[in-house]
């Protein structure tokens, strides 16, 4: 009897049903992109929702007699009376190591022609932020290779730095030299492209190829043909395959760009959904919107694995306006910005970055002993230098004192300017920043400045490899031998 009795609870245990019972709702209304469904009472928010041909969308609103879905797609996939069914799962993108060197679309499906990505690991788009306690403060510096940011703007690892200017001014261009000078770093990198011409995504695919970036870096594409709704989910997604690599005690650096654009697909959706406008016609929870996103960048504290996730936001102003609703929003939720100006850039001034504006509130911790010891008179240099300028252009006679701080000033400004893709190692920027800033360059001709600089760094390199590793720490012994290889080096130039 107990051996039936065994048997029978086995049969039991190991049951399982031929089909099980699934809630279907029917599509009442289409159109735009925006679908309403009747039924589907256990619907979630933001849960994905399956349409016949494999056409997926997200569960926006959960009203009381319907639930209405953003198709992620072309808005005739579906159809009024068609079926919808739960998948039970909320909105998710694959993640991992597989998707490294991939170009995928805001679903993280891939579109570069290279077959499947093969992984079995998924993320939520939507996460909560690490807690504060889960956190540790930034301690560890970002390098972009640029010097004007790096003296001056230093960007610590799980910083959230925003880059913002008008059209055109070298925005993305910082970004992916920041991404190509990750190299050899063990930086992970996360590329969002959102509204932008699909043109312009192969280029600057095509750069990050071949400066050998695309290793370390996965591509999420949302380009101005895709749906708006496509667009609004596609920082999410890049957020989401960024933090699986935050979490398992790497660092990741991802790029957002833009986030003007993606207020504009959010605004968008908000309208088709009904949703009330408020200033500016934006809904009243875009602050939300991008708060939610940026916090997720983080330092984490040992216990959680010790894991980062910097994020470099983009932001388009119009004729320099950083006062208006979304720039005014990113600049609060952010720890500092990177400003570029217009006049600076046509005036040949690259990278465009008006250090008068621009500043990083939580970077400075974070950077190396011998740049924050050079930075303090880079900054006091430039900041006389544009001042007495300004003033030099009306006065008749100038004194011995001005006209040469004029000239080191001239000679700073046109240290710091850079030719775009080609960043450069810490080391080689102390080495040039030193130099400027203790009169070594004055007297140059500005046309010289440039090949006084990658002869200099060529020559110490030669005669004195040893030092370049030394110089991040810069002890006393260190900074007189770097002055006297300068020194040797001025009377051979």
């Amino acid at each position: 009897m107990e051996e039936i009795s065994s048997i029978i609870k086995k049969r039991i245990m190991d049951f399982t049903p031929v089909s099980k019972a699934e809630e279907v709702g029917t599509v009442i209304e289409s159109g735009d992109g925006i679908v309403y469904i009747s039924g589907l009472p256990s619907a979630m928010y933001l849960e994905m929702i399956e349409f016949p041909n494999k056409v997926y969308g997200i569960a926006f609103n959960l009203e009381l007699d319907q639930v209405v879905v953003v198709i992620l797609g072309a808005h005739t996939d579906v159809k009024e009376g068609d079926h919808a069914r739960l998948t039970g799962r909320v909105m998710e993108v694959p993640a991992g190591e597989a998707l490294l060197g991939r170009i995928v679309n805001a679903l993280g499906h891939p579109i570069d022609g290279r077959g499947p990505v093969k992984t079995e690991k998924f993320m939520p788009i939507e996460r909560m932020a690490p807690e504060v306690v889960d956190r540790k403060p930034v301690c560890q510096p970002l390098q972009t290779g640029l010097k004007i940011i790096d003296a001056l703007i230093p960007i610590g690892r799980g910083q959230r730095e925003l880059i913002i200017g008008d059209r055109s001014t070298g925005k993305s261009t910082i970004a992916i030299d920041t991404i190509i000078n990750q190299k050899g770093q063990n930086v992970f990198c996360v590329y969002v492209a959102i509204g932008q011409k699909e043109s312009n995504i192969v280029q600057i695919t095509q750069k990050l190829m071949e400066a050998g970036a695309m290793d370390y870096t996965i591509v999420v594409s949302a380009s101005a043909s895709d749906p708006a709704a496509m667009q609004y989910i596609a920082p999410f997604a890049g957020c989401a395959m960024a933090e699986y690599f935050m979490y398992s005690g790497r660092d990741v650096l991802i790029i957002y760009d833009d986030l003007t654009k993606h207020a504009q697909a959010y605004r968008m959706i908000s309208l088709l959904l009904r949703r009330p406008p408020g200033r500016e016609a934006y809904p009243g929870d875009v602050f939300y919107l991008h708060a939610r996103l940026l916090e997720r960048a983080a330092k984490l504290d040992d216990h959680r694995g010790s894991g980062s996730l910097t994020a470099l936001p983009i932001i388009e102003t119009q004729l320099g306006d950083i006062s208006s609703y979304i720039p005014t929003n990113v600049i609060s939720i952010t720890d500092g910005q990177i400003f570029l100006q217009n006049d600076l850039f046509n005036s040949g001034f690259r990278p465009a970055v008006d250090v008068g504006i621009s500043v990083s509130r939580v970077g400075g911790k974070a950077q190396v002993k011998a740049m924050r010891k050079i930075a303090g008179h880079l900054r006091l240099d430039l900041a006389q230098y544009r001042e007495k300028k300004s003033f030099s252009l009306f006065a008749g006679e100038i004194d011995k004192e001005t006209l040469a701080q004029l000239q080191r000033g001239a000679v700073v400004s046109e240290m710091l300017k850079q030719d775009k893709h080609l960043p450069m190692e810490i080391s080689d920027q102390i080495i040039i920043i030193y130099a400027a800033i203790n009169g070594f360059m004055d007297g140059l001709q500005s046309r010289r400045v440039k090949e006084f600089e990658d002869k200099l760094i060529s020559y110490i390199r030669g005669a004195a490899p040893a030092i370049v590793g030394r110089i991040p720490e810069f002890s006393t012994e260190t900074e007189e031998e770097l002055k006297g290889l300068i020194l040797k080096f001025k009377e051979s130039f």
